[in-house]
């Protein structure tokens, strides 16, 4: 798996650039995170891409990963700016909703809302079984359906043409 770095300056001005067109937004959540989709160039540029045609609106995480790596969960309001494969900052998100459950607690719309494959539960179950399994292994563990997902939705508010 490719080790895979993100512009840390350049998220920085990015985010400033964000915060002096809405600052009321960065004054009430000042702090965000700067993260990007997937275990893979290639999928972070995939997952990206259909964020800005505006297909994707919804995410899911393993909430192990999140204790694996040490990373703060996400909070409703929150920000997060989202790289692409090569690490380049490209839009930030603003997390809508936040859910705990189980992966066969998903639902029809948070799979159409996730926008990958054909949106269907079915699809997306079958493909984040194998993300899960994958992800799981190179923590050394073993992924099952009863650990915890973390299914997350939110909206793009920067940059201003790709805002919803």
């Amino acid at each position: 798996m490719a080790v895979m770095s993100i512009d840390t300056a350049a998220a920085e001005q990015f985010w400033k650039q964000y915060e002096t067109v809405h600052p009321d937004a960065v004054r009430a959540a000042p702090d965000y995170t700067v993260e990007r989709f997937g275990d893979s160039p290639r999928l972070a540029d995939e997952l990206l891409a259909l964020v800005m045609a505006g297909t994707k609106r919804a995410t899911s995480s393993l909430l192990r990963e999140f204790i694996a790596e040490g990373t703060p969960l996400p909070r409703i309001g929150g920000h997060w700016i989202v790289c692409d494969g090569a690490g380049a900052p490209r839009v930030v998100l603003r997390t809508t909703e936040l859910r705990l459950g189980t992966f066969d607690s998903v639902e029809e719309s948070f799979a159409h809302a996730e926008g990958e494959d054909d949106r269907t539960r079915e699809s997306w179950m079958r493909e984040h079984r194998r993300y899960w399994q994958r992800r799981c292994a190179a923590l050394g563990a073993e992924w099952t359906e009863n650990d915890e997902i973390l299914f997350e939705r939110f909206t793009v508010v920067f940059p201003p043409d790709l805002a919803d």
